[in-house]
């Protein structure tokens, strides 16, 4: 077997596993925060208990997704330097 197609093989098994894990986790914070609303808002009314966890879970889907996208352009600003400064050390 090719170790091209060896290592593809790998990181897409190394993908999808991770998905599933992701997936897993987001149901788990999903019931979790459903519980959490019917505690703090028992009411027999399910749309606006629907409505704040919807408003809740885009809160929180938006701050990771900013943290996330913050922590990838510090990575590639810190890459950039050591590339930059490794072009200058060859001249």
């Amino acid at each position: 077997m090719d170790n091209t197609f060896k290592i593809q093989l790998l990181e897409t098994t190394a993908a999808l596993i991770t998905a599933a894990f992701g997936l897993v986790a987001a149901l788990a914070w999903n019931e979790t925060i459903k519980s959490i609303i019917e505690v703090c808002f028992s009411s027999d009314d399910t749309i606006w208990g629907n409505l704040i966890y919807a408003i809740i879970v885009t809160i929180i889907a938006v701050a990771a997704t900013m943290l996330i996208a913050r922590s990838i352009g510090k990575l590639k600003a810190i890459e950039a330097k050591k590339e930059e400064k490794k072009g200058c050390d060859k001249e």
